[in-house]
């Protein structure tokens, strides 16, 4: 599902939002698990670049901020933490000797916030870096990127595989409420108030379904899977939408306190291994990743450095 416009997960969209970043599961573990989660973390030390990964393998564990969102973070119908985030934070912490995580559910507007007032210790919930995100917190490299994928009718009888295919076949265009894929076909060229705003992918499918529109446009990820029990609609294969003009590809990381710059160049070195061992897809699979989402880039490029 693509997320709002502003600062989410694509650069255009909003800090929270009812749709990408929504809670879509597990509420009331959420709760409870909230009531044993918000204690703060100490304050960092004066040492350079931090000594929070020695505090956090003396305590034996690690605090999560997730935001509840299936497919990133969230807590499952049996109580249990899971997402494409906390199960690579897992794997990456046990390597760095912390043999727990730990979750701290809140609302995705508030991660940032809670990471940096101390409630938890690093922000696990498949965040997109952008240039203002990069502002307030670092960011380890990304363990995924995200293209752009649309729901079409089954054969895509229109080829439409761009945005500028729906503008040159005058498609009828439709996408969620706030959605960056807004921005990226008005770019393209289509007229903003023909555009079908719909509140959310599930919506989106019916709309092509019914045939009131030819195209719907999200994620990747999330397109795969609203089509999954549709027999009558697919999926186009990723691209990259163009802003101004160059592929526009977002990538998703944890973040780390600014002063804690010791322990993200530590987890850094763990993802680059399990990245170039192939373990970092075999993580990521179960919750719907494909080799397209898989990324060699940085958090540097992505915050404009």
């Amino acid at each position: 599902m693509a997320p709002p416009l502003g600062n989410d997960v694509h650069t255009f969209r909003s800090e929270h939002r009812p749709t990408r970043r929504s809670v879509l599961g597990g509420a009331a573990a959420l709760g409870a698990l909230a009531a044993t989660g918000c204690t703060r973390i100490a304050e960092a030390s004066g040492k350079k670049g931090g000594d929070l990964l020695e505090r956090l393998r003396a305590q034996g564990v690690v605090r999560l901020g997730i935001a509840g969102e299936v497919p990133f973070g969230y807590i499952d119908k049996d109580g249990r933490l899971t997402g494409e985030a906390p199960e690579l934070a897992e794997v990456v912490f046990k390597r760095l000797g912390v043999r727990k995580v730990q979750p701290v559910p809140t609302e995705f507007g508030s991660l940032i916030p809670g990471l940096n007032s101390q409630q938890f210790d690093v922000v696990a919930a498949g965040m997109y870096v952008n240039p203002e995100r990069c502002q307030q917190v670092i960011f380890a490299d990304p363990d995924y990127q995200m293209l752009d994928s649309f729901i079409v009718r089954k054969g895509n009888p229109l080829g439409l595989h761009s945005y500028k295919d729906v503008v040159a076949k005058k498609a009828k265009f439709a996408t969620g409420t706030g959605y960056a894929e807004i921005q990226y076909a008005v770019e393209a060229g289509y007229r903003q108030s023909d555009i079908l705003v719909v509140p959310d992918q599930v919506a989106g499918l019916n709309a092509v379904e019914a045939g009131r529109v030819d195209v719907f446009a999200g994620t990747a990820l999330t397109v795969r899977a609203v089509v999954r029990k549709s027999a009558g609609t697919e999926a186009t294969q990723p691209f990259a939408p163009l802003v101004k003009g160059k592929p526009r590809v977002d990538g998703g990381a944890f973040a780390f306190r600014p002063t804690e710059a010791n322990l993200r160049d530590a987890f850094n070195v763990e993802l680059h291994k399990l990245k170039k061992s192939g373990e970092l897809f075999r993580i990521l699979r179960p919750f719907g990743f494909t080799r397209a989402e898989m990324t060699d880039l940085t958090a540097k490029e992505l915050c404009g450095g």
